[in-house]
């Protein structure tokens, strides 16, 4: 079997796993106040150009989605995303689960544009009873989004500029972010996302480390008291280390931005094959998720030999699936998986 399913099947990048087995039987202080934990938050903040950021560390995605948003929002607030992003789909309502609604818009392509956000916010504070409503308190958006695509620095630059025309904060989910960084057809930085975002999320899970995600806020005490929140969501490792050790390999030697340009490689070698063969891309995505439109026919002999994710029906006849690479994809792999194709 060919698994292309997600990018997180496998366990750690091989320096990840090294240094966790370096330093496994070292004594050190617990809940992340330890010196992996402070060097990982240098090496994160030099990187972000952001030496003022607070940087800290949680387990995975959808625990550390729903410790930001309850943190920033207030009880009657919501949060503004896209009907296709995470929270809105794969998170089995966890944010609504901590009391604030998730506020779905119209994506294009898996992203929430600016003109729609701005037509949303506008009609909401238009609206006579709006005091009666839940108040729009935050934007989230993913890079890549679930579709695999990318915002543009403009597109970023304008949401910052609206978020603070409303202020409310703006928060991106990271938890692709090598993969876009990687991308050859983005225009923007670790340092621009750090200027741009009110907090974001660098992600470890999906991105060569075992398990962990490294939230960083540019701006320090802009959520007051976040580590007792975290604590308080169940989201705290009592063994920090293991977080700190894996982010400082990842960004120690360039190490996460090489991670991201193998993934890309790959699911640029899959694109050009599967053009190759004539198959129907259902978007075009610039990362490492790519996404076909197949007949349901084939879908039955194809999951005989590939394992893949379904992402969505597209018609009665046709169904859009997911192929999609990571650090760990191998050459030979793409070229079995094409030879199953």
């Amino acid at each position: 079997m060919q698994h292309f399913e997600s990018d997180y099947l496998e366990g750690a990048h091989p320096a990840v796993l090294a240094r966790l087995a370096e330093t496994n039987l070292e004594k050190t202080e617990g809940y992340g106040t330890d010196k992996y934990c402070a060097s990982a938050r240098e090496k994160i903040k030099l990187a972000c150009d952001c030496p003022q950021a607070e940087v800290h560390f949680l387990v995975g995605g959808t625990q550390t989605n729903a410790t930001v948003i309850r943190a920033l929002l207030r009880p009657y607030e919501g949060v503004i995303a896209a009907n296709s992003g995470h929270i809105s789909v794969h998170e089995a309502g966890a944010i609504e689960a901590g009391g604030h609604k998730v506020l779905t818009l119209p994506h294009q392509d898996g992203k929430l544009m600016p003109q729609t956000v701005a037509q949303y916010l506008e009609t909401f504070y238009r609206d006579g009873n709006h005091e009666h409503m839940v108040f729009p308190g935050m934007v989230y958006i993913s890079h890549p989004t679930e579709y695999g695509t990318l915002y543009t620095k403009e597109e970023l630059t304008e949401l910052h500029a609206l978020c603070r025309m409303y202020d409310i904060p703006l928060y991106l989910d990271g938890a692709r972010l090598a993969y876009a960084l990687a991308s050859k057809q983005t225009d923007v930085t670790l340092a621009d996302i750090a200027k741009l975002c009110d907090i974001f999320y660098i992600g470890g899970t999906k991105c060569g480390a075992l398990f962990g995600e490294a939230v960083v806020i540019p701006t320090p005490q802009r959520i007051p008291h976040f580590f007792t929140i975290i604590k308080q969501q169940g989201a705290l490792l009592a063994k920090g280390r293991l977080l700190g050790v894996q982010f400082e390999a990842l960004f120690q030697d360039g190490l996460y931005e090489k991670i991201g340009a193998h993934a890309i490689e790959m699911a640029e070698l899959l694109k050009e094959g599967l053009h190759r063969k004539g198959y129907t891309f259902y978007l075009k995505s610039p990362t490492n998720q790519q996404f076909l439109t197949l007949e349901n026919s084939r879908l039955e002999k194809l999951s005989e030999q590939v394992c893949y994710s379904f992402w969505e029906s597209a018609d009665e006849n046709h169904t859009i699936i997911r192929l999609a690479t990571s650090w760990a994809t191998r050459k030979e792999d793409v070229e079995a998986l094409l030879a199953c194709l």
